[in-house]
Order: C-alpha cells, then sequence, then structure tokens
C-alpha cells in the first residue's frame, strides 16, 4: 500500500476520487483511511532502528493527509455537508501523525538529526501549519470541537519546535474566543487544558519556554480583544501557575528526595483544592499519602487521607467517579466510602501514636453506629478501641519529637524552596545533627550556614545554595477545654509538642558592659518568633513560615524564666519518680545537685549579686514588680527542692549515701538562707495511698508550664477569683517565722467549748491543714474526692472563671506567693465547716466535708455540759478582751457564720 501511494501523483488521486459515486461512500472511504493510518502510525510494522522505512512510510502519509485534507475543504466544508466525525478523524490523525516517536527530532544524536532533516525535513511543521489552516477553516464549526480537541491541539503545542508552537498555540486563542461568543466565558476549555496540562507535563512534555511563550502570545492576541482581555490574563495566571508547580513537581520525580516530592506534591494538591478541582486534588491526595507510607510517616498518612474523608458525607448516596480514586471497582456510597477511610486512618494513627486523633474519629464513627445504623455489634468493637487508646495515652511513653528551622537560601535552589524557611518536625529521638546531615545529603553542593541570624540579600541573591538549620521550641496553645481543671501530664505534654503553630529561637545577645564577673546582668535575648501555614504535624512533617518577629528580653526577665524554667524541672522530675519507682536514681542527682551544691553551678548567687543590689533598685524603678517576682521564685524553689530531696532518699542506695548526705546539708545551708531573705514558703505534704494511680505532684503543686512564660510581660500571678470549688486564700507578706493560723470560729448552734476548737487548732497544725476530728469522720471521703480536687493544670493560661469572691477562713496561712496556684482540695478540706457551704455546690461535696452529724453533736454536748459551764466564764473574759482581734478575722468569713 505504501509502495502505491508513493507512486500515485496527483491525477491520480483526483481519478481515485471521482470513482464515488455518493458522498457518503467518499466518507467511509476517508474515515477507514484515517483510522488505518493511525493505527499503523501508532503500531509501526517495521522495528524501530529502521529509520529509512519509517521516513519513507511518514512521507507517503503526509502526501496523503493532505490530499485527502484538499477534498475535506472541496466537498464536507459547507454547513450543509459538515461531516463532524469525518474532521474529528482527521484532527486525531493529524495530531498522532505529528506526535510519534520516530519524527520527534531532538531525541536523536546531533549527526541523525542532520541526515534525517537534510533528506526528508521537519514533518512536524508542514503538518502542524496544515492543521493550523484546517482548523480556521472551520468558521462556525469551530465551537464543535470545544473541548473535545483541546487535549490534542495542547499535545501538539507541547512539541519543543518554536516555530512549530508559534504556529499552533494562536489555536488556543481562538478557541477561548468561540465559547466566550457563545456562552460568555470558556470554562469548558479552561477545565479541560487543566485537566491535560498535569497529565502531558507529568508525561515527560512542557518547558519553562513553552510556558513563557504561551503567556506572551495569547496576551498579545488578547490585546486585540478588549471584551475578553481580562478573562484570557487570569487564564493566562492560572495556567502559568499550574505550569511551576507541574514543572517543579516533574523535576523532582526522578530526585532521591522524598521530601522534596511532597512538597511539589503538596503544592499541586493546593493548586487544585483552591481551584474547585476535585478530581485532580483526590489524585494527589494518594500520591502524597503512598509517599508518606513509603517513609513510615503513619501520621502524615492518616492526616492526607483524612482530606479525602472531608468530600464524603454520612449518606446512602452513590459515589461519583471524581470522589472514589481508591482503586475500587465496584460502586460505593459515601457511608461505606468513609467508614472505610475512617478504619485505615484510625490504624495509621494508631501506628503514629496519635491516640488523640483516633479517638476523635472513633467517637464519629460510634455515633453512626449507635444513632444511624443500629449496629451494636460494631459498636461495642469501637469502643473496646477507644479503650484501649485510652490506656495507651496514659501508660506508653510518646517522645516529644524536636522541631527544626531550616532555612534555604540562594538562587541555586529550586522555586518552591528558595529563600524560604520552614519548620520540620524531628522523628522519635532524632537529634539535630543527625537531621542536618541527612539535609545535607539531598544538597550535596549546598554550603552549611554557621549563623542563626537572618542573611542578606547578598546571600538571598547569589548562584549557589546556602542551608541554615537550627532547633526551635514549640509555643503550647490554649485549650479552653483544659482551662481550670487537673490535667495528668501523660495528657497534657502531648499538646506541647502537638498541635503547635507557633515556634520561638532564642538567642543570647550582650549588651552594655560586661562583668567578667558575672555575664547574668548583661546577658540579653533576642527571640525570634516563626509562625507556619499550618499547624504541625499535618500532611506534611514540615510547614513553611508565613510570619516571622522579634523581640528582645532584658536580663532580669531572662533570669525570670531560668527560674520558672528550673523549677518546672524540678517538679516534672518530681512527678516522674513519683510515678515510676524503676526510674534511675541518676538524673534526679544531678539535677537536685547542680541546684543545691553552689559549687557545682553558682545556684542563684549570681541573680542576687546582678539585680538585688541598691545601684540596680536606683536605676530601674520600673522592674520592681519583676525583682519581686524573681525573689518569689526562688523561694518557692526551697519546697520544690525539698521535695526531691525527700524521694531521692528514700531511693538513694548506700554507695551514694555519702553524696546524699552531702546534697542534704548543702540544702539545710541553702533553706536557711533563702528563708531568711526572701520568706518562707510552704506546701501542704499529703500522699496518695490509692495503687495504680500516684498522685501527680507537678500537677499538685505546678506554677506554670515552661511554655507559658513566653512573654514575661504577661500577668503571672494567681487569679483573684475562684473556682466554685475553692474558697480564696488571703495571701500574707512573706516573712522569716510560720504565723499562727486564725482560730476557727463554730457555727451557730454548735455548743463545742471554745478549749475544744483551741485543741483543735493545734491539731490542725501538726496535721497539715485537717482538723483532726474530721480527719477521723470524713477519712474515706477524703480519699474519694483528693484526686479530684488537684491543683490547676499549667495549661491554665487565662483568667480563672468568674464568680463571686468568697471570703477567706485561712487569713494567716503562709501562702505568700503570687506564683502559687490555688490549692483547691486543700482549702476544701479546712473550710468546709457548716454554715460555708455553697447551696450550688454538689450534695456529694457537703456531705463529704461536713465534720459531724447532728446526733454527735447532742452526745457530745451531754458528756461535756459541766465542763463548759466551769470554763464557760473564762471564755468570755478571754473573748472580751480580744474582741478587736476577732472581729477583725470574723470580717473574712461569710456572711451566715
Amino acid at each position: 500500500m505504501t509502495a502505491i501511494l508513493h507512486q500515485m501523483g496527483d491525477q491520480h488521486y483526483s481519478f481515485y476520487i471521482e470513482t464515488f459515486q455518493s458522498s457518503s461512500e467518499l466518507v467511509d472511504f476517508l474515515m477507514e483511511t484515517f483510522i488505518m493510518f493511525k493505527d499503523l502510525i501508532g503500531k509501526n510494522v517495521y522495528p524501530s532502528d529502521w529509520m529509512a522505512m519509517s521516513m519513507v512510510q511518514n512521507r507517503v502519509f503526509l502526501r496523503a493527509i493532505n490530499k485527502f485534507a484538499e477534498i475535506m475543504n472541496q466537498k464536507f466544508l459547507e454547513h450543509t455537508n459538515f461531516e463532524f466525525q469525518l474532521w474529528n478523524n482527521y484532527f486525531h490523525l493529524a495530531v498522532a501523525f505529528i506526535t510519534q516517536d520516530s519524527l520527534q527530532l531532538e531525541q536523536f544524536s546531533h549527526a541523525k538529526y542532520n541526515k534525517i532533516l537534510n533528506k526528508y525535513g521537519d514533518m512536524r511543521r508542514l503538518i502542524g501549519f496544515s492543521i493550523r489552516d484546517m482548523w480556521y477553516k472551520l468558521g462556525q464549526n469551530k465551537v464543535c470541537f470545544i473541548p473535545g480537541m483541546v487535549g490534542p491541539i495542547l499535545e501538539m503545542t507541547l512539541i519543543p519546535e518554536s516555530e512549530l508552537r508559534k504556529a499552533t498555540i494562536p489555536i488556543f486563542f481562538d478557541m477561548m474566543l468561540c465559547e466566550y461568543q457563545k456562552s460568555g466565558d470558556f470554562k469548558k476549555f479552561e477545565n479541560e487544558i487543566i485537566l491535560k496540562l498535569d497529565h502531558e507535563v507529568e508525561g515527560g512534555r512542557g518547558d519553562e519556554q513553552y510556558m513563557q511563550l504561551l503567556e506572551s502570545i495569547l496576551m498579545e492576541c488578547a490585546a486585540e480583544h478588549p471584551t475578553i482581555a481580562k478573562s484570557v490574563a487570569n487564564f493566562v495566571n492560572l495556567v502559568k501557575g499550574l505550569l511551576e508547580k507541574l514543572l517543579d513537581y516533574r523535576g523532582v520525580m526522578t530526585d532521591e528526595s522524598k521530601d522534596n516530592r511532597m512538597s511539589c506534591t503538596v503544592n499541586l494538591l493546593n493548586f487544585y483544592k483552591d481551584n474547585n478541582r476535585e478530581e485532580m486534588y483526590i489524585r494527589y491526595l494518594y500520591k502524597l499519602r503512598d509517599l508518606h507510607l513509603d517513609c513510615d510517616n503513619y501520621t502524615e498518612a492518616a492526616y492526607t487521607l483524612l482530606l479525602h474523608t472531608w468530600l464524603l458525607k454520612w449518606s446512602d448516596e452513590q459515589c461519583t467517579s471524581q470522589v472514589m480514586q481508591t482503586g475500587q471497582q465496584y460502586p460505593q456510597t459515601h457511608r461505606q466510602l468513609k467508614e472505610t477511610l475512617y478504619e485505615i486512618i484510625i490504624g495509621y494513627f494508631d501506628k503514629g501514636k496519635m491516640w488523640e486523633e483516633a479517638i476523635s474519629l472513633c467517637k464519629e464513627l460510634a455515633e453512626q453506629y449507635e444513632m444511624e445504623i443500629f449496629d451494636y455489634e460494631l459498636l461495642s468493637q469501637n469502643l473496646v478501641q477507644q479503650a484501649k487508646f485510652y490506656e495507651n495515652i496514659m501508660k506508653i511513653l510518646r517522645p516529644k519529637p524536636d522541631y527544626f528551622a531550616v532555612g534555604y537560601y540562594g538562587q541555586g535552589f529550586p522555586t518552591f524552596l528558595r529563600n524560604k524557611v520552614f519548620i520540620y518536625r524531628g522523628k522519635e529521638y532524632e537529634r539535630r545533627e543527625d537531621f542536618q546531615m541527612q539535609l545535607m545529603s539531598q544538597f550535596p553542593n549546598a554550603e552549611k550556614m554557621n549563623t542563626t541570624s537572618a542573611p542578606g540579600d547578598d546571600v538571598k541573591n547569589a548562584p549557589g545554595q546556602y542551608i541554615q538549620c537550627f532547633t526551635v521550641q514549640p509555643v503550647l496553645d490554649e485549650h479552653p477545654r483544659f482551662k481550670n481543671k487537673p490535667v495528668p501530664d501523660q495528657i497534657i505534654n502531648f499538646y506541647k509538642s502537638n498541635y503547635v503553630q507557633r515556634f520561638h529561637y532564642s538567642r543570647p545577645v550582650r549588651k552594655g558592659t560586661v562583668d567578667p564577673e558575672n555575664e547574668f546582668a548583661s546577658m540579653w535575648i533576642e527571640r525570634t518568633s516563626f509562625v507556619t501555614a499550618y499547624k504541625l504535624p499535618g500532611i506534611l512533617r514540615w510547614f513553611e513560615v508565613v510570619s516571622m518577629s522579634q523581640t528582645t528580653i532584658s536580663p532580669l526577665e531572662n533570669a525570670i524564666e531560668t527560674m520558672s524554667t528550673a523549677n518546672e524541672k524540678i517538679l516534672m522530675m518530681i512527678n516522674q519518680y513519683q510515678s515510676d519507682e524503676s526510674l534511675p536514681i541518676n538524673p534526679l542527682s544531678m539535677l537536685l545537685n547542680g541546684i543545691v551544691d553552689p559549687a557545682v553551678m553558682g545556684g542563684f548567687a549570681k541573680y542576687e549579686k546582678a539585680f538585688f543590689t541598691e545601684d540596680y533598685t536606683r536605676d530601674h524603678p520600673e522592674d520592681q514588680d519583676k525583682l519581686s517576682r524573681l525573689k518569689d521564685l526562688i523561694a518557692w524553689q526551697i519546697p520544690f527542692l525539698g521535695a526531691g530531696i525527700k524521694i531521692h532518699e528514700k531511693r538513694v542506695s548506700e554507695n551514694l549515701r555519702p553524696f546524699h548526705d552531702r546534697m542534704e546539708e548543702c540544702f539545710k545551708n541553702l533553706k536557711v538562707k533563702v528563708e531568711k531573705e526572701y520568706g518562707v514558703r510552704e506546701m501542704p505534704d499529703f500522699e496518695d495511698r490509692r495503687v495504680g494511680r500516684p498522685r501527680s505532684m507537678l500537677r499538685s503543686y505546678r506554677q506554670m508550664s515552661i511554655i507559658s512564660m513566653a512573654s514575661m510581660n504577661s500577668d503571672c500571678s494567681t487569679p483573684s477569683k475562684t473556682t466554685p470549688e475553692s474558697f480564696d486564700l488571703e495571701l500574707a507578706p512573706p516573712r522569716a517565722q510560720r504565723a499562727e493560723p486564725a482560730e476557727p470560729i463554730s457555727p451557730p448552734g454548735s455548743t463545742l467549748p471554745e478549749v475544744k476548737l483551741r485543741r483543735s487548732k493545734k491539731r490542725a497544725k501538726r496535721s497539715s491543714v485537717v482538723f483532726a476530728d474530721e480527719k477521723a469522720a470524713a477519712e474515706s471521703d477524703l480519699k474519694r474526692l483528693s484526686r479530684k480536687h488537684e491543683f490547676m493544670s499549667d495549661t491554665n493560661l487565662s483568667e480563672h472563671a468568674a464568680v463571686p469572691p468568697r471570703a477567706s477562713v485561712l487569713s494567716q496561712m503562709s501562702f505568700a506567693s503570687q506564683s502559687m496556684p490555688i490549692i483547691p482540695a486543700f482549702t476544701l478540706s479546712v473550710a468546709a465547716v457548716p454554715g460555708t457551704e455553697d447551696g450550688s455546690r454538689s450534695p456529694r461535696l457537703s456531705q463529704a466535708f461536713l465534720p459531724f452529724s447532728e446526733s454527735d453533736k447532742n452526745d457530745k454536748n451531754d458528756k461535756k455540759t459541766l465542763k463548759r459551764k466551769k470554763v464557760n466564764q473564762f471564755f468570755k473574759t478571754m473573748l472580751a478582751s480580744k474582741s478587736s482581734e476577732d472581729s477583725k478575722q470574723t470580717a473574712d468569713l461569710p456572711p451566715d457564720l
């Protein structure tokens, strides 16, 4: 056939066409011929290295196609005789011809390229120009080929031949113009070109030159049509943005760095999401999911797949092809698909130790099982799974990940990294050195920057690659559901390093005169704050920094923050040793000895020399509150250290007993000094005897979170208002000697002698704030309730809920600090006497803290009537002499007392 067509001249073609007696027969012949040509081009019968035979066949086919095109123009172009399918077959044949592998000359060697070009010419140009001419001849029939021909024309324009591109790209504008004239927009064209562009570029076609040429040609054409110019400009920006991301994505597909592939995939995800391209969005979701699974990033894989579920509803509506994309061949409802995805995601979260997220999804599934489909068997399995996750939260150790700020500077990086800063979430136990080494291996030509300050424009505009990497600290966000509640540390520690979007980096700087003997006096802190685009963890292990700010912290503020951090660390260590008796004693030994032994780290003596001087007080009158705050923190460190040393004494081995004795001696000296200078701070010394749930000293005595000390200008004092389950503790000034607590006042109607109250007062002092008579009566209730009324969590970052304040019955207690939180369990056990109970309090609380029943009172009255008569006159005299003091004390009591 090729030989026959090769021998045919123009007269042979004309004579043969005339042999067809009807137009329908001619149409059938042309359509069959086009199909046959396309099959022969797509399935070449010759081996690929038979280049001469392939080029001969292509030259013969090209001549035949052009001859048949002339016949189509003559007989099947007019509106009445227009044959859509024939023209459609022609365009698809021409595009198949122009895109065949044997004509892609740029893929050949230079010698082979020149040989083919000299002997046969570039046949792509010839057929491309023919396609252009045939398109413009369609006239009003062009709209019939939109959007069907958008893909083939796009494939043709992507051929890397500049003259061909210049000739065929204007066809796009003509398509937009045709659709705009018909419907007022060109949405069909836009949707189709975005869909096809993704497949073509991923397949290896397209380059930056094409992107620039497309922009310039379309904008030049639009300038001649003002009515459509703005819409064309928006389309050009859209396609240009997509092309940039697609080219970046294609560039890293063969890269060993999966991080770069993930970044480019997310960029495309965001593009398709912003432009409502649901099918393409889901397609890249699963590509990202697969990349995460390859790296064992189960948490990120779960968050990625969770985005798909957000497109689904809890309904029995059939899923469309756009939202399936899961490899399922059979049709599914939204409910079935969403439930299946939830089960997969829960498994991913379980492997990633993100049990809080898994529980959230389990609860949503449980609601469907219980309230919608009434499958109680599935519900029971779900609840068992939830219980396991809750148990894991409390019992399984979850190491805190480190976070790293990474800056990519220089023009040598790809556009999605160039001159940008990212916050990376490290893996379990991953050190900065290991992370940085792995990072540098991805960019072997990059230079590591040894400074943490932001570089100048000279570095950013340099042709090379510069990487900056340093550790940053996450900032805990406020969680309203934890406000004013005793939250276990296993729970709150998770939120200190998860669901975070703000990060800090602190760098010491020297200002003013530097004292070589005391560096703290001139040590300022330059703190840089970073805010990421999304919270971590998320669909990536890193996110770009969208805003940065800098603040400066004075030496005094730095000292306050350091002391707060030290106190927090002591409390956290105490809590760990209370919860786990198997922990080695060495870390606690090092921590306590480093603080109490001045020969080790110097203690806080340098703070005293730097700030607690007359010169500093005179030169900085505005720092009085901060100085008081620092003194308060130093004073509070003593009871914290005392609690730690008690634990150390119980666990220390005989070999370390001399070490402990020296440490205890140092502590005694330190305690005497601090209490003399800054007053006494005390904590109730009670222990929880319940098996399996050791009391958390960190929750019971917590003053502030490490993270909550981010701003030294914030008010860190104890809130003046309490929750309904606590009383105010009236603060007295710090003192060196303990003050006697106020005498309790018997409630109205009680016949308890004043002498009994006096003895009760002494017993209360000995028993650490619990009345001796009450302690025996309410022991079982206190055991049940002591856990419930613990200290407020360190997540209490805002003021307590506003409630009417109550008067204190502990006005003389030694809680002089503004750093110490209110102690609900402690205050209730002392203050809950008849007449002080609030009507809104739960019956359980009211009953638990009543010191005596009515019958108990009557028995006591019968036995002690005689004794009361003898001493009654004596106490009348005593009360009269102390009337002024009593009136002052009773002024703080509720009216009903």
